[in-house]
């Protein structure tokens, strides 16, 4: 073997060693976690924590087209699922609710799916021309895009008020108010409140999704 093919060798291993441990920085983790999958809906009945019995029948519709897997789920596809854990505030434990969904159908076609209630919600905006100069209780906040404004609940869940003529849903999800959400030992997603009961409506557009999520940017 030559001293220049002996050189050359040296020097390229070194190379190759660190382009493939760069390459496998590269890669995520096989355990990491994959990015929740979340699906704006509105539910077909009012719930009550403590009231609904666990077990009841849960129906919602997807307000927006959603991508999973190669297969777009369409605005109106239907979820269907049930009740799996619903408990009214306590002197000692807060008020705790948990629906998982196990399909989805629309048309012909259906998927399995295993989704949770969230704590996010979508809020009611209202035109900004809308507003007198003292608005009425309950609204305001800065003028966002389009002249819209938010609408934030005084309370700690989203009010069961159909929206008025000139309302519209906001493209920003938040959380509601004094909610927040918990694994259960089976590792179910659960929302739970400390304040009041809680309520979800037939009006408001709230948030699945497989897994815990992180705030929209």
């Amino acid at each position: 073997m030559s001293p220049r093919t002996f050189l050359i060798r040296c020097v390229a291993l070194p190379v190759a060693l660190a382009s493939a441990s760069l390459a496998a920085q590269s890669k995520p983790p096989a355990n990491s976690p994959a990015l929740a999958q979340e699906f704006p809906v509105t539910i077909r009945q009012n719930i009550v924590a403590g009231r609904t019995p666990v077990g009841t029948k849960v129906e919602a519709n997807l307000t927006l087209a959603t991508l999973v897997n190669g297969t777009v789920f369409p605005v109106g596809a239907t979820f269907v699922g049930e009740v799996v854990e619903s408990a009214a505030k306590s002197t000692t434990a807060p008020s705790r609710l948990a629906i998982r969904m196990d399909s989805v159908h629309w048309k012909k076609q259906s998927a399995v799916v295993k989704v949770y209630l969230t704590p996010w919600y979508y809020p009611v905006t209202v035109s900004a021309e809308d507003l007198s100069n003292d608005p009425p209780p309950g609204i305001g906040g800065p003028v966002g895009r389009g002249g819209r404004r938010s609408v934030p609940s005084s309370q700690p869940f989203p009010t069961d008020s159909p929206p008025g003529p000139t309302s519209n849903v906001s493209d920003h999800r938040v959380v509601m108010k004094d909610v927040d959400s918990v694994h259960l030992d089976d590792g179910t997603l659960a929302i739970t409140s400390p304040r009041l009961n809680i309520k979800l409506d037939k009006v408001t557009t709230y948030v699945l999704a497989t897994a815990n999520l992180m705030p929209a940017k």
